[in-house]
This record gives C-alpha cells, structure tokens and sequence, in this order.
C-alpha cells in the first residue's frame, strides 16, 4: 500500500534532537499523576518560547517549542510535530473538532483539565496557546509511556491505527531532516485546500444560477406563447409585457451565470497551478500531502483526505452503495485505468453532479453527488488511475458532502471489493467497523509487538537517545 505520490521511506528510527534552545525552561505546574508514572528531571522555563499568538507560526518558532517540550518530557520531537500536523496544521486549524476537542493539539476539555500545562508561566494554561499546548501533550504522551513506546503513547493520544501510522511516518520524514521542506509544502496544501472549498461553493452557487435561468427561461417561453395565442389585443399586449420583463431578468441571470462561469474557471485554473507547485516542491513527494490519492496494486481510493477526513458507512439506506463522507471540496479520483462512459456537469435527478466510467476489468461504476465535474471526465476520455474527476459535493438527492459510489448494476456492495477494504486505515476509517459480511478492514500486520529483549540501535551522531524497533513498533530509552 502507498501513496500516490510516493512516500518518503519510513525508517522509524526518530532522533530526539539534542539542539534545542540554549534557554533554560521550567514547567510551572507540578506533574499530577495520570495514564502512567511519570518522572522528569529537567528543570524548564518555557515564558521565552511563547509567541503571544494563536495563529499559525514558523517552522523554526514551532521548532522550537517542540524541541523544549520534548526534551523536558522524554519524547521526540519530531512526534510532537507530527500530531501538531495532524491535528491542527500547525495551528492553521484550531477547531473545535466535531467531538469538541479544542486548541493546538485538540485536547478533550476534560482531558485538558488533567494534563494541561501552564508552560509559558503567565498564570492560565491555554490549549490555544502554542507552548501550553505542546507541552501538555508532551507531558500526556509521557504518562502514557512515551518515554520507553512511543507507538502505544500515540495510541493513547488517539485510539486510531491510522492515526499512529500517519504520526510515525511524518516524524520518521522529519527525523530525516525534511521538516522546513514540509512545511513549506504543507502551505501550499492548505491554499489547495482552500481553493477547492472555494470552487465547490462556487460551483453550487454556480447551479443554483442556472436552475435559476432554466425557470426564467420556461416562464418567458409560456408568455409568449400566450400572447401568440390571445385573442384580444389586451392579453396579447399584457402577455408580451410580461415576458419582456422575464426577459430582462433572464438576461440578468445569464450575467450571474457567466461570472459565475469564471470564478469557476479562474478557481480551477488556479488549483492547477498550485498542484503543479506542490507536486514539484522540494519533498513533495514526502509524508504530509494528506489530500493525494492512496494506491494500492492498480486501484486508487476515490477520495482524497486520508481516515482523518474520510469515513465510509458499511451499508447504504436502500440498495448496495457506498456514501463516501469527505469534507466538501474534497478530491474525487479515478479509481483504477478506466474510460468514461457518460457524465454530467449539471446536476441531473437524484444523482447530482457525476459520472459513469468503465474500469480495464469490465466494471461499471457510477459517480454521484460532486461538486464539480472535471473538464477532463467526458463520454469517450480516458482516465489513469488517480486523475482527478472532481471535488465531493451534496448535489442532486443527498444529505451532506459524500461521494456516492455504486457498482452498476448494483447487485453489490463496493465496500465488499477486496481492493475497497485493503484501504480501510488508510485512506479513510469504518463509521461503525468493518462490515458485518465478513470483510476484516484492518491491517495484516499487528500494530504492536512486545520486544522481551529489544536490540539497541545508536542514533546519528550527537543525539541523545537511543532506540530499539521492530517492524511495528518503537521504543525511545533516555
């Protein structure tokens, strides 16, 4: 299993860097007691490290911070950074979630009050403050035996086999030195991001508009007739009075449509040019393009996102189908090589905005509810696995932004494909765990394996750690 754009080797061997600030810090609150025993030694003060913000900040300021609160609880920094990315985007993203966790590193309110930290010492201990927020998870990490199993503390961070993979394989390209290169990509995803939203809304402003038209047009239509039809002169007169107006609103809207149009277009023109900046930056091909489509043999997962955004539902309300939920805006792929049997950039009917392709092994599939419909996808074009078809919407019959996927006929479940479950964990999660049809959507290989007697492995010169690591789990000893 990979993605798409492929993933920078995850060597998890995480160097717990010794250059933090020359700076003395000190935790101003005692260590209360929780997941586990917890002992420090260091003595931190962290008021120098506080930016006085809540916005996002720089990479080397972030850096920081991560360094010093790792440092003084006996975790990597590098693991800091990655849930920092998970969680908020390095403070791009503050939430609240939907479950309502809260600040830089989306603490639960209650869990807050145990393990938060006043760590910049101005008296209150903020989860929206950058240093209180990374400390405290620091500190939480490290009651849940961070200091000695890293992966089961990022376990108990977030009870998720996605989310320890998507940690670890982040700090592993940050241990490796492609931290400032991230994050600079990281910035483009999130314009990409926000581009995407944009044209989905536009989009949807875009068919309202037209719908708009199409009734302004048959109202015009049913006026003029009737006025060809009257027999007096005064219904005549008053027919064609009333169309003229429709007309005048009709050319109104038709105005409305065509800017519209180009807000589209310039949006689309612009996601292009952002993709190409993102694909060609330095380390785009690293762990952190969160949005690129995952592949495994010859599928691609049709929506992009990754299990943090994207959830599927094990049955569908009344035929075999499967809702994809993704945020709107989201993108939607090919799923495997396969050629366009018909599509739809209007909405049409219950199905909205969509497709219908034909994968290289004879299967047809139907793609519903987009917000937007590629120019690429039209009857006859051929389609890579991957290439892009269109964001997630809610158009035509539908309840919230999915991606309605269908196999045609739909005598089947597509979550029942082999390739659809090898994806579960990582390209989205189950709403309610894997099918009862019998499908095992979790991973082959175990998460955790207890080492008896773990062999010791030197970390780069300078470090001040050491690790002992299998395939599936890593130890820090301090």
């Amino acid at each position: 299993m990979k993605r798409f754009v492929p993933l920078l080797g995850a060597v998890l061997m995480l160097a717990v860097s010794s250059t933090a600030s020359a700076d003395t810090f000190r935790v101003v609150h005692p260590h209360a007691s929780g997941p586990g025993p917890v002992t420090f030694t260091t003595s931190v003060s962290a008021a120098s490290l506080d930016q006085a913000q809540k916005g996002p900040m720089s990479f080397p300021a972030l850096r920081t911070i991560w360094q010093a609160a790792g440092s003084t609880y006996g975790i990597p920094w590098e693991v800091l950074a990655a849930i920092n990315k998970v969680e908020t985007d390095f403070g791009r993203n503050l939430g609240p979630s939907s479950a309502g966790a809260v600040g830089w590193m989306q603490f639960m309110p209650s869990t807050w009050a145990r393990w938060g930290v006043d760590a910049n010492g101005d008296g209150v201990a903020d989860p929206d403050n950058p240093t209180d927020a990374i400390f405290s998870a620091a500190r939480y990490l490290a009651g849940c035996g961070g200091q000695l199993d890293i992966t089961r503390a990022i376990y108990c961070y977030n009870h998720a086999t996605w989310y320890v993979n998507e940690v670890l394989g982040l700090a592993a390209a940050y241990s490796q030195g492609g931290g400032m290169g991230l994050f600079s990509v990281d910035g483009l995803q999130s314009r990409i991001s926000s581009v995407r939203s944009q044209m989905a809304a536009s989009n949807k402003q875009l068919d309202t508009a037209r719908a708009h038209v199409r009734k302004l047009a048959r109202t015009e239509r049913r006026f003029l007739r009737a006025a060809g039809k009257a027999s007096l002169l005064s219904d005549q007169l008053e027919a064609n009075k009333r169309a003229v107006q429709l007309d005048v609103r009709l050319h109104a809207a038709q105005g409305r449509v065509a800017r519209l149009r180009g807000l589209v277009d310039s949006a689309a023109n612009k996601l292009s040019s952002l993709q190409s900046q993102a694909n060609t930056a330095p380390f785009a091909t690293g762990v952190g393009l969160f949005s690129a489509p995952v592949a495994s043999g010859s599928y691609v997962f049709p929506v992009g996102g990754g299990p943090q955004n994207v959830s599927v539902g094990t049955t569908h309300h009344d035929y075999p189908a499967a809702d994809i939920d993704a945020p709107e805006g989201s993108p939607v792929y090919a799923l495997a090589d396969a050629s366009v049997v018909r599509a739809w950039p209007d909405p049409s009917g219950n199905c909205g905005i969509g497709a219908t392709i034909t994968t290289s092994d004879g299967q047809e599939w139907t793609y519903c509810h987009l917000s937007y419909l590629s120019p690429a996808v039209h009857a006859g074009a051929r389609l890579a696995a991957g290439a892009s078809m269109g964001l997630v919407g809610q158009t035509g019959d539908a309840t919230g932004p999915h991606l309605h996927l269908q196999l045609d006929p739909t005598s089947a479940y597509p979550q029942d494909e082999a390739w659809f479950r090898g994806f579960a964990g990582l390209a989205f999660r189950w709403q309610d765990g894997p099918p009862a049809r019998g499908i095992d959507g979790s991973s082959s290989q175990p998460l955790f394996a207890v080492l008896s007697q773990p062999s010791v492995a030197t970390f780069p010169s300078g470090s001040s750690s050491v690790a002992s690591f299998s395939s599936d789990v890593v130890y820090f000893t301090h």
